[in-house]
């Protein structure tokens, strides 16, 4: 079992000492998510809390995710960068396949590009973006990244996108592209077009539950041959024990942090480094 350590609205000063003790750590991965703006009047429920409650998103700093990917790389040797996740549909294809595959080289093969659709719809209207076609234009996106990636040259043609042959400079040797989502369409779009997927928290048996039909979606694409990577952050975590019935299901990755990221952050970089060494000591060491 493999670990992500991550953590977000926090003082700018943090995020380069937990990456680097992340790294010297053994954690596998940093997670960095992904937030445009907050409007003044919002609209719709957070649909990752039981209460709705999105206010934690207003005030607190999130920088851009490739942006803060590049700055952490520099001073890491080891571990990898995935945000978690890129909301795609409000972006350009081609300008986040450049950053994409230019943050992988930077870090020498150190990115994994999660992405997933915006709940938001302000996100879509102050980038000028379509709304109703945000699940169509996902896939195109993914195959138009999938293709510039390749260092070759691509082109593209549909309704939303018309993209002559051109090819990008340079090029990671892989770029990994994960996948986030609560819905039918996000499995099966995962399982189809992605490298792996990536949980929002949730408790242990609606991952072993998902993961399992992540899996027989794979086998239906004719992909379960080929490698699938799955992550997840578990709400009702307890010990070793749940760690290896959720490895036996097929999970490859789990999320820790250290402290709910819904809340006020009032910890010290120093308390967080101490709960970041303590997990790996009294878990990571012992699996």
């Amino acid at each position: 079992m493999y670990f992500t350590f991550g953590d977000s609205m926090c003082d700018f000063s943090h995020y380069v000492p937990l990456a680097k003790a992340a790294d010297e750590l053994g954690y596998r991965t940093f997670s960095i998510g992904d937030s445009i703006c907050y409007p003044e009047e919002a609209e719709g429920d957070y649909p990752y809390l039981e209460s709705g409650d999105r206010t934690f998103l207003d005030g607190p700093p999130l920088p851009g995710p490739c942006q803060l990917a590049a700055h952490l790389g520099a001073v890491t040797k080891r571990v990898i960068f995935r945000t978690g996740v890129l909301k795609l549909p409000i972006r350009e294809p081609v300008l986040v396949a450049k950053q994409a595959t230019s943050l992988a080289c930077l870090t020498k093969g150190r990115f994994e590009l999660g992405v997933g659709l915006s709940p938001w719809v302000e996100d879509f209207r102050v980038t000028h973006s379509d709304w109703k076609s945000r699940g169509k234009r996902m896939e195109q996106m993914i195959e138009i990244i999938r293709g510039l990636a390749t260092g070759e040259y691509f082109e593209y043609h549909s309704e939303h996108y018309d993209i002559p042959r051109i090819k990008l400079c340079p090029v990671p040797e892989r770029l990994p592209i994960f996948y986030g989502g609560h819905s039918e369409a996000a499995w099966r779009r995962a399982a189809r077009m992605c490298d792996g997927f990536t949980f929002a928290g949730n408790d242990k048996q609606y991952t072993i539950d998902i993961t399992k039909k992540l899996r027989g979606y794979r086998k239906e694409y004719g992909k379960e041959r080929e490698p699938f990577f799955v992550h997840a952050g578990v709400t009702d975590l307890r010990g070793i024990d749940d760690i290896k019935r959720l490895e036996d299901a097929g999970i490859d990755e789990l999320s820790f942090g250290p402290r709910n990221p819904y809340e006020k952050d009032t910890m010290t970089v120093e308390q967080k480094i101490a709960v970041a060494e303590k997990f790996a000591n009294d878990v990571m060491a012992k699996l």
